[in-house]
C-alpha cells in the first residue's frame, strides 16, 4: 500500500514551508541532520522552531547563514520596500551548524548537483534534489533564453535554497510517500524586486514551471509572491494528481511556517490521507 501527501497550499508554497510541513508530518530530524551534514558546503547552520500562526502551533524551518553567505530572499524590505516584522512565537529551537572546507559562489545546475553528490543521501533523496534543480533549470533557461546548462542561479543558487531543496528531498523520502495531490497552488499579484530587476508576480520561473507541468494556479487579491520558484518546482517535482479523492481518512495533519506575513498568516497543511 502506498502512502498518500495532500498539499493545500492556501497561502503559496516555499522550500522552507515544505519542509517545515514535512519535519511535521513525522519526517525524522536527525536523519534530515546527517544529511546536511554530510554534504560538502559551508556557510549555514538550520534551527527547527515551534511557533504559531493564528494560534495553531506549527513548525518552522529557517536556514540561517553566516555573514559571507546572507542573501536577501526571505528580506521583506528588500523584496517590497516597506517596514515588516516578523509574527514568529518561538517555544523551543533546535540549531544545527554546519562548515566544510570548499565554497561554490557562482553555481550552475553542474555545480549544484555535486553539492548533491557530495552528501550521504538514500538514491530517491539524491534523485528527487537533482529533479527539482532540473525543473528549476529549466524554467530559469526558458526565462532568460539560454541553455539549461549556461543557467547561473542567482537566490535559487544561494545555499538557503540548495539547502531547502536538499531538506526537502530527505524528508520526503523520509515519510515514504508515494502519491502527492496538490489541487492548486494560491498565488499572490504585484511586483517583487529581485538580482534582474523589478519582476511581476508570479515571476517568470515559477509561471515556466506551471506551464511545463500541468500545475494548476489561482491568482489572489494579496500583493506579494506565495509561490517560490523552488516551491513551485518542488510541488512539480513530487505531485501525481491535482484531484482529491471524494471520501478520505487523515492518518496525520502537518502544519509548515512561512517567512514572509501578508495580511493572512503564511503557512502550508499537509495531510497524510488514506
Amino acid at each position: 500500500m502506498g502512502k498518500t501527501l495532500y498539499l493545500e497550499c492556501e497561502m503559496g508554497l516555499s522550500g522552507d514551508m515544505f519542509v517545515a510541513t514535512l519535519l511535521d508530518l513525522g519526517a525524522r530530524e536527525d536523519v534530515l541532520i546527517k544529511a546536511l551534514e554530510s554534504l560538502n558546503v559551508d556557510g549555514f547552520k538550520i534551527a527547527i522552531k515551534h511557533v504559531k500562526k493564528s494560534e495553531i502551533s506549527m513548525l518552522d524551518f529557517d536556514v540561517i547563514l553566516d555573514e559571507a553567505h546572507q542573501n536577501h530572499d526571505h528580506d521583506m524590505d528588500y523584496l517590497y520596500g516597506h517596514e515588516h516584522s516578523h509574527e514568529h512565537n518561538h517555544e523551543h529551537t533546535h540549531e544545527h551548524e554546519y562548515s566544510h572546507e570548499h565554497s561554490h559562489h557562482h553555481r550552475g545546475l553542474k555545480e549544484i548537483y555535486e553539492i548533491i553528490d557530495s552528501g550521504n543521501l538514500t538514491e530517491n533523496a539524491n534523485k528527487l534534489a537533482k529533479r527539482i534543480f532540473e525543473i528549476l533549470a529549466e524554467a530559469e533557461s526558458k526565462a532568460h533564453g539560454i541553455s539549461k546548462e549556461e543557467v547561473h542561479f542567482h537566490e535559487v543558487g544561494a545555499i538557503d535554497s540548495i539547502v531547502d531543496v536538499i531538506a526537502a528531498a530527505v524528508c520526503f523520502d523520509d515519510l515514504g510517500y508515494t502519491d502527492v495531490v496538490i489541487p492548486y497552488l494560491n498565488e499572490g499579484r504585484g511586483t517583487v524586486r529581485c538580482q534582474h530587476g523589478i519582476l511581476l508576480v508570479p515571476v517568470p520561473a515559477v509561471t515556466n514551471i506551471v506551464a511545463n507541468h500541468g500545475l494548476n494556479l489561482s491568482i489572489t487579491s494579496i500583493n506579494g509572491e506565495l509561490v517560490t520558484p523552488t516551491g513551485a518546482a518542488i510541488a512539480a517535482a513530487i505531485m501525481t494528481t491535482d484531484t482529491l479523492p471524494e471520501k478520505f481518512k487523515i492518518r496525520k495533519v502537518g502544519y509548515g511556517a512561512g517567512k514572509r506575513e501578508y495580511e493572512r498568516p503564511g503557512f502550508v497543511r499537509g495531510m497524510e490521507i488514506e
